[in-house]
Protein backbone atom coordinates (compact mmCIF):
# COMPACT_ATOMS: atom_id res chain seq x y z
CA UNK A 1 0.00 0.00 0.00
CA UNK A 2 2.88 2.38 0.82
CA UNK A 3 4.41 1.81 -2.65
CA UNK A 4 1.01 2.35 -4.27
CA UNK A 5 0.59 5.62 -2.34
CA UNK A 6 3.97 6.99 -3.45
CA UNK A 7 3.36 5.97 -7.05
CA UNK A 8 -0.02 7.72 -7.02
CA UNK A 9 1.52 10.78 -5.32
CA UNK A 10 4.35 11.10 -7.87
CA UNK A 11 1.97 10.59 -10.78
CA UNK A 12 -0.44 13.17 -9.36
CA UNK A 13 2.34 15.77 -8.98
CA UNK A 14 3.34 15.35 -12.63
CA UNK A 15 -0.29 15.46 -13.80
CA UNK A 16 -1.03 18.62 -11.75
CA UNK A 17 1.99 20.37 -13.30
CA UNK A 18 0.83 19.41 -16.81
CA UNK A 19 -2.70 20.57 -15.99
CA UNK A 20 -1.57 23.98 -14.70
CA UNK A 21 0.66 24.49 -17.73
CA UNK A 22 -2.30 23.61 -19.94
CA UNK A 23 -4.51 26.15 -18.14
CA UNK A 24 -1.77 28.78 -18.54
CA UNK A 25 -1.47 28.15 -22.30
CA UNK A 26 -5.27 28.21 -22.71
CA UNK A 27 -5.47 31.43 -20.72
CA UNK A 28 -2.83 33.13 -22.87
CA UNK A 29 -4.57 31.97 -26.06
CA UNK A 30 -8.03 33.13 -24.95
CA UNK A 31 -6.60 36.46 -23.74
CA UNK A 32 -4.93 37.02 -27.12
CA UNK A 33 -8.17 36.25 -28.95
CA UNK A 34 -10.08 38.58 -26.63
CA UNK A 35 -7.59 41.40 -27.33
CA UNK A 36 -8.12 40.89 -31.08
CA UNK A 37 -11.91 40.80 -30.69
CA UNK A 38 -12.19 37.21 -31.89
CA UNK A 39 -14.25 36.08 -28.88
CA UNK A 40 -16.86 38.76 -29.60
CA UNK A 41 -16.99 37.75 -33.27
CA UNK A 42 -16.28 34.01 -33.59
CA UNK A 43 -16.80 34.07 -37.36
CA UNK A 44 -13.60 36.16 -37.70
CA UNK A 45 -11.56 33.01 -36.90
CA UNK A 46 -11.88 31.96 -40.55
CA UNK A 47 -11.16 35.46 -41.94
CA UNK A 48 -7.39 35.25 -41.48
CA UNK A 49 -5.67 34.03 -44.63
CA UNK A 50 -2.50 32.95 -42.83
CA UNK A 51 -1.63 31.07 -39.66
CA UNK A 52 -2.83 32.45 -36.33
CA UNK A 53 -0.12 31.69 -33.68
CA UNK A 54 -2.83 31.70 -31.00
CA UNK A 55 -3.92 28.27 -32.26
CA UNK A 56 -0.59 26.87 -30.97
CA UNK A 57 -1.39 28.00 -27.42
CA UNK A 58 -4.97 26.73 -27.59
CA UNK A 59 -4.17 23.30 -29.07
CA UNK A 60 -1.12 22.65 -26.87
CA UNK A 61 -2.94 24.02 -23.82
CA UNK A 62 -6.04 21.91 -24.52
CA UNK A 63 -4.03 18.70 -24.94
CA UNK A 64 -2.00 19.38 -21.78
CA UNK A 65 -5.15 20.16 -19.77
CA UNK A 66 -6.88 16.94 -20.87
CA UNK A 67 -3.76 14.91 -20.07
CA UNK A 68 -3.28 16.62 -16.72
CA UNK A 69 -6.94 16.25 -15.75
CA UNK A 70 -7.05 12.53 -16.62
CA UNK A 71 -3.75 11.82 -14.87
CA UNK A 72 -4.51 13.86 -11.75
CA UNK A 73 -8.08 12.66 -11.17
CA UNK A 74 -7.10 9.12 -12.15
CA UNK A 75 -4.31 9.01 -9.54
CA UNK A 76 -6.34 10.84 -6.89
CA UNK A 77 -9.43 8.64 -7.21
CA UNK A 78 -7.51 5.51 -8.27
CA UNK A 79 -9.62 5.48 -11.41
CA UNK A 80 -8.06 2.93 -13.78
CA UNK A 81 -10.13 4.13 -16.76
CA UNK A 82 -8.70 7.67 -16.55
CA UNK A 83 -5.18 6.33 -15.95
CA UNK A 84 -5.47 4.07 -19.00
CA UNK A 85 -6.83 7.01 -21.00
CA UNK A 86 -3.83 9.08 -19.85
CA UNK A 87 -1.29 6.44 -20.93
CA UNK A 88 -3.04 5.68 -24.27
CA UNK A 89 -3.43 9.38 -25.12
CA UNK A 90 0.23 10.02 -24.24
CA UNK A 91 1.20 6.96 -26.28
CA UNK A 92 -0.71 8.26 -29.32
CA UNK A 93 1.07 11.64 -29.03
CA UNK A 94 4.43 9.87 -28.77
CA UNK A 95 3.63 7.72 -31.83
CA UNK A 96 2.54 10.78 -33.85
CA UNK A 97 5.75 12.62 -32.92
CA UNK A 98 7.84 9.61 -33.90
CA UNK A 99 5.96 9.21 -37.19
CA UNK A 100 6.33 12.92 -37.97
CA UNK A 101 10.07 12.75 -37.31
CA UNK A 102 10.54 9.72 -39.59
CA UNK A 103 8.42 11.23 -42.37
CA UNK A 104 10.27 14.55 -42.10
CA UNK A 105 13.58 12.71 -42.54
CA UNK A 106 12.36 10.55 -45.45
CA UNK A 107 10.44 13.27 -47.32
CA UNK A 108 12.80 16.20 -46.76
CA UNK A 109 12.13 17.78 -50.16
CA UNK A 110 8.37 17.58 -49.69
CA UNK A 111 8.69 19.14 -46.23
CA UNK A 112 10.79 21.95 -47.73
CA UNK A 113 8.12 22.60 -50.38
CA UNK A 114 5.39 22.66 -47.72
CA UNK A 115 7.45 25.04 -45.59
CA UNK A 116 7.95 27.29 -48.63
CA UNK A 117 4.19 27.25 -49.31
CA UNK A 118 3.40 27.89 -45.61
CA UNK A 119 5.74 30.89 -45.34
CA UNK A 120 4.54 32.45 -48.61
CA UNK A 121 0.91 31.98 -47.57
CA UNK A 122 1.65 33.87 -44.37
CA UNK A 123 3.56 36.57 -46.23
CA UNK A 124 0.32 37.32 -48.09
CA UNK A 125 -1.48 37.72 -44.73
CA UNK A 126 1.33 39.68 -43.04
CA UNK A 127 -0.78 42.77 -42.31
CA UNK A 128 -3.97 40.83 -41.49
CA UNK A 129 -3.06 39.76 -37.95
CA UNK A 130 -0.71 41.39 -35.42
CA UNK A 131 0.33 38.04 -33.87
CA UNK A 132 1.23 36.62 -37.28
CA UNK A 133 3.12 39.81 -38.09
CA UNK A 134 5.13 39.56 -34.85
CA UNK A 135 5.89 35.89 -35.54
CA UNK A 136 7.20 36.63 -39.05
CA UNK A 137 9.24 39.58 -37.78
CA UNK A 138 10.75 37.48 -34.99
CA UNK A 139 11.61 34.67 -37.43
CA UNK A 140 13.29 37.00 -39.93
CA UNK A 141 15.25 38.82 -37.23
CA UNK A 142 16.34 35.64 -35.42
CA UNK A 143 17.50 33.76 -38.54
CA UNK A 144 18.58 36.93 -40.35
CA UNK A 145 16.52 36.09 -43.41
CA UNK A 146 13.88 37.64 -45.65
CA UNK A 147 11.00 35.77 -47.28
CA UNK A 148 10.90 32.02 -47.86
CA UNK A 149 13.78 31.81 -50.36
CA UNK A 150 14.61 35.50 -50.77
CA UNK A 151 13.43 39.09 -50.41
CA UNK A 152 11.49 38.95 -53.69
CA UNK A 153 8.96 36.64 -52.03
CA UNK A 154 7.49 39.83 -50.53
CA UNK A 155 6.05 40.53 -53.98
CA UNK A 156 3.24 38.23 -52.84
CA UNK A 157 2.07 40.83 -50.33
CA UNK A 158 -0.24 43.56 -51.65
CA UNK A 159 1.60 46.28 -49.71
CA UNK A 160 5.15 45.31 -50.70
CA UNK A 161 4.80 44.14 -54.32
CA UNK A 162 6.47 46.11 -57.11
CA UNK A 163 3.51 46.40 -59.47
CA UNK A 164 2.68 49.82 -60.93
CA UNK A 165 -0.84 49.62 -59.50
CA UNK A 166 0.52 49.44 -55.93
CA UNK A 167 0.12 52.91 -54.37
CA UNK A 168 1.52 51.87 -50.98
CA UNK A 169 4.56 53.70 -49.60
CA UNK A 170 5.97 50.23 -48.85
CA UNK A 171 5.95 49.36 -52.57
CA UNK A 172 9.03 47.37 -53.61
CA UNK A 173 10.17 47.26 -50.01
CA UNK A 174 10.35 44.72 -47.18
CA UNK A 175 9.37 44.72 -43.49
CA UNK A 176 11.83 46.26 -41.03
CA UNK A 177 12.66 42.76 -39.74
CA UNK A 178 14.47 42.09 -43.04
CA UNK A 179 16.88 44.99 -42.45
CA UNK A 180 20.46 44.40 -41.35
CA UNK A 181 20.99 45.72 -37.84
CA UNK A 182 23.35 48.52 -36.89
CA UNK A 183 24.64 47.85 -33.33
CA UNK A 184 25.00 51.61 -32.82
CA UNK A 185 21.25 52.18 -33.31
CA UNK A 186 19.16 52.01 -30.13
CA UNK A 187 15.83 52.75 -31.82
CA UNK A 188 14.43 50.42 -34.50
CA UNK A 189 13.93 52.16 -37.83
CA UNK A 190 10.63 50.69 -39.05
CA UNK A 191 11.07 52.41 -42.44
CA UNK A 192 14.48 50.91 -43.20
CA UNK A 193 13.00 48.49 -45.74
CA UNK A 194 11.32 51.14 -47.90
CA UNK A 195 12.33 50.85 -51.61
CA UNK A 196 14.98 48.26 -50.64
CA UNK A 197 14.24 45.96 -53.60
CA UNK A 198 14.51 48.78 -56.11
CA UNK A 199 18.24 48.93 -55.44
CA UNK A 200 20.83 46.77 -57.28
CA UNK A 201 21.40 43.36 -55.67
CA UNK A 202 24.88 44.37 -54.44
CA UNK A 203 23.41 47.36 -52.59
CA UNK A 204 20.50 45.25 -51.24
CA UNK A 205 22.92 43.01 -49.35
CA UNK A 206 24.13 46.03 -47.38
CA UNK A 207 20.65 47.15 -46.35
CA UNK A 208 18.62 43.92 -45.99
CA UNK A 209 19.04 40.19 -45.50
CA UNK A 210 18.87 38.54 -48.92
CA UNK A 211 18.90 34.89 -47.81
CA UNK A 212 15.56 33.09 -47.46
CA UNK A 213 14.24 31.74 -44.18
CA UNK A 214 13.95 28.14 -45.46
CA UNK A 215 17.70 27.73 -46.20
CA UNK A 216 18.57 29.68 -43.04
CA UNK A 217 16.38 27.34 -40.98
CA UNK A 218 18.11 24.33 -42.57
CA UNK A 219 21.50 25.82 -41.69
CA UNK A 220 20.40 26.54 -38.11
CA UNK A 221 19.08 22.97 -37.79
CA UNK A 222 22.40 21.51 -38.99
CA UNK A 223 24.40 23.76 -36.64
CA UNK A 224 22.21 22.89 -33.62
CA UNK A 225 21.37 19.28 -34.47
CA UNK A 226 22.78 17.91 -31.20
CA UNK A 227 20.75 20.34 -29.07
CA UNK A 228 17.54 19.77 -31.05
CA UNK A 229 17.99 15.98 -30.92
CA UNK A 230 18.67 16.18 -27.17
CA UNK A 231 15.45 18.16 -26.57
CA UNK A 232 13.36 15.69 -28.58
CA UNK A 233 14.95 12.70 -26.82
CA UNK A 234 14.32 14.35 -23.43
CA UNK A 235 10.64 14.95 -24.28
CA UNK A 236 10.31 11.36 -25.54
CA UNK A 237 11.83 9.96 -22.33
CA UNK A 238 9.45 12.04 -20.20
CA UNK A 239 6.51 10.72 -22.22
CA UNK A 240 7.70 7.10 -21.91
CA UNK A 241 8.22 7.62 -18.16
CA UNK A 242 4.67 8.98 -17.84
CA UNK A 243 3.21 6.02 -19.74
CA UNK A 244 5.16 3.51 -17.64
CA UNK A 245 4.21 5.24 -14.38
CA UNK A 246 0.51 5.27 -15.29
CA UNK A 247 0.55 1.63 -16.39
CA UNK A 248 2.45 0.64 -13.24
CA UNK A 249 -0.11 2.43 -11.10
CA UNK A 250 -2.99 0.71 -12.94
CA UNK A 251 -1.39 -2.70 -12.36
CA UNK A 252 -0.90 -2.00 -8.64
CA UNK A 253 -4.47 -0.72 -8.21
CA UNK A 254 -5.88 -3.80 -9.94
CA UNK A 255 -3.63 -6.09 -7.87
CA UNK A 256 -4.78 -4.46 -4.60
CA UNK A 257 -8.44 -4.70 -5.65
CA UNK A 258 -7.99 -8.36 -6.62
CA UNK A 259 -6.64 -9.13 -3.13
CA UNK A 260 -9.76 -7.77 -1.41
Amino acid sequence: MRILFWQAYNHKKKAVLIQFLGIAFLGIGLWAWNEKGVLSNISSITDLGGFDPVWLFLVVGGVMFILGFAGCIGALRENTFLLKFFSVFLGIIFFLELTAGVLAFVFKDWIKDQLYFFINNNIRAYRDDIDLQNLIDFTQEYWQCCGAFGADDWNLNIYFNCTDSNASRERCGVPFSCCTKDPAEDVINTQCGYDARQKPEVDQQIVIYTKGCVPQFEKWLQDNLTIVAGIFIGIALLQIFGICLAQNLVSDIEAVRASW
